[in-house]
């Protein structure tokens, strides 16, 4: 009896070369989940801020607010761009490892810094490290095919979840129930960063990357003509302008003008602008408040990484329900950032005005969760019409330009040359732009409904009948049956009345 095919092909054994393959690309997203989850485990990131002002370190809370602070906006500015071409152009792996020394420079100056200006330089390596987080999300794509795309973005997700979850936690832990002094839980997370370092300098580094390393392009030219050789300088400038107008980059540029004619990415990306500017001011700046309103000496009364852990784990759930979200976008989506900004707003106003930690805590926990919620689909909204090269380029502007913005709110509002304003009056300023941004998004939700009722206004109307007519419509409706087969001309009769009707009233 002869097998059928699909039998055939489940009685096949596997050729070596796919087992191979396959066995390769597990123990490579391992590898690559486990160094995502080592490099996220800084048990000490949240308590930095009571750790600078306590009696370790003895600085007062307008050097750190004022002084120390803001000079992470500065210089996030300054690094991102270049570290974001020095990942494509070095292939990722060197500017992983650039990550792993800028922490442990990070909390070498935390440990062993003294004055201002050492606080001020550390705040350039964390911006470093801020920048390079790119390198990591690029990196994996480069490693694996297209169709393992989906899967890999998740395991890495995960993991990096997983990992900040993981050392909010542990923090917690060594400071509430072990009683461990903010100095050596610095101490620990300098062991775990050299470890990750380790790990750093294992991984595979890549053939290609998404703009400067990428497969040569097969040559479409012809053979050179006669003109060429006898003008060797007019072949040369031809080929370079060819050159010029096919840069990767270039190319893009003109396409992402052409794709800036789409309503949705011109609203999830300027979303993108003005919603992160506000919500990493508020990261960055959440501590300085919460020590504000619950000063204590006592460490182990301080909850900042459980409150750490509880806005990541609200920050996944949510991030994972948003895909389950069913919404006309084009309709509602204005409606809906409206109803999340004025949420925002709230909470911000809610840590403004509280004097409860426990309330700061939920508060900021309910913020996060809400941005949280809006990311994933913001970046299906944008990623939806674009390339794979273009989708990075969008995203590297917008947050280039998030970048600009927050920079220049740090500026006014946080640093001493500017208004130098106290951490609870910034509260204030940062409730007022999230309200602003409510009002303009929910005046734009009421124009595009009030737009979409007069299109539905102006559209054709069937024509009405009279109620004789309606009458014997129903009464030719009830008899179709019998109609039907006695008298097979009846209903085209009908139908053609109907349509004398709308040309006597014409």
């Amino acid at each position: 009896m002869v097998p059928s095919s699909q039998e055939a092909e489940k009685q096949m054994p596997a050729e070596p070369g796919q087992d191979l393959e396959l066995k390769s690309w597990r123990c490579l997203v391992f590898y690559l989940c486990f160094y995502g989850f080592m490099a996220q485990l800084r048990p000490g990131e949240s308590f930095i801020t009571p750790y600078l002002l306590g009696p370790d370190k003895n600085f007062t809370r307008e050097q750190v607010t004022n002084e120390i602070t803001p000079v992470l906006s500065y210089c996030y500015l300054v690094v991102l761009v270049p570290v974001f071409l020095l990942t494509d152009y070095l292939r990722y792996k060197p500017v992983l490892v650039l990550q792993s020394l800028s922490y442990i420079s990070v909390w070498l100056l935390l440990l062993l810094g003294r004055s201002v200006p050492h606080m001020q330089l550390m705040e350039l390596f964390y911006s470093i490290t801020m920048a390079a987080r790119i390198a990591y999300s690029s990196y994996i794509f480069s490693l694996v095919r297209p169709a393992r795309y989906q899967r890999m973005a998740s395991y890495s997700r995960a993991a990096t979840l997983l990992g900040v979850f993981t050392s909010s936690v542990l923090g917690q832990l060594l400071v509430t129930v072990g009683r461990v002094s903010f100095s050596t839980l610095n101490y620990i997370s300098l062991g775990l960063l050299a470890f990750s370092l380790v790990l750093a300098l294992f991984l595979k580094r890549p053939r290609r990357s998404l703009f400067f390393n990428r497969d040569a392009p097969v040559c479409r030219g012809a053979a050179p003509s006669e003109l060429d050789r006898m003008n060797p300088d007019a072949k040369l400038g031809r080929a370079l302008l060819e050159a010029w107008r096919d840069w990767t980059l270039v190319r893009m540029l003109r396409e992402l003008g052409d794709n800036l004619r789409s309503p949705q990415l011109r609203l999830w990306s300027l979303w993108w602008v003005f919603n992160s500017a506000a919500y990493y001011l508020i990261v960055y700046y959440v501590h300085i408040l919460w020590n504000v309103v619950h000063p204590t000496t006592d460490s182990t009364s301080v909850y900042n990484g459980g409150a750490d852990a509880a806005s990541t784990l609200l920050g996944a759930i949510t991030s994972f329900s948003a895909g389950f979200v069913k919404v006309h976008w084009a309709l509602w989506a204005k409606l809906v950032i409206a109803g999340v900004t004025a949420a925002q707003a709230a909470l911000v106003f809610l840590m403004y005005s509280t004097n409860n930690i426990w309330l700061c805590y939920v508060a900021f926990v309910l913020f996060r969760g809400a941005y949280q919620f809006l990311v994933p689909i913001a970046t299906f909204q944008i990623a939806s019409s674009l390339s794979k090269e273009l989708c990075a380029l969008v995203f590297g502007v917008n947050t280039f330009l998030a970048t600009v913005l927050k920079t220049i709110i740090t500026l006014i509002v946080s640093d001493k040359r500017g208004l130098g304003l106290p951490v609870h009056s910034q509260f204030l300023v940062y409730f007022a732009y999230f309200l602003v941004l409510f009002g303009v998004y929910l005046l734009g939700a009421v124009l595009v409904v009030l737009q979409r009722f007069r299109a539905s206004r102006r559209a054709p109307q069937p024509p009405e009948l009279s109620p004789a007519k309606e009458k014997a419509m129903q009464m030719l409706s009830e008899q179709e049956g019998g109609l039907s087969s006695l008298q097979p001309e009846a209903l085209p009769l009908a139908s053609q009345e109907q349509n004398q009707q709308p040309e006597a009233k014409a």
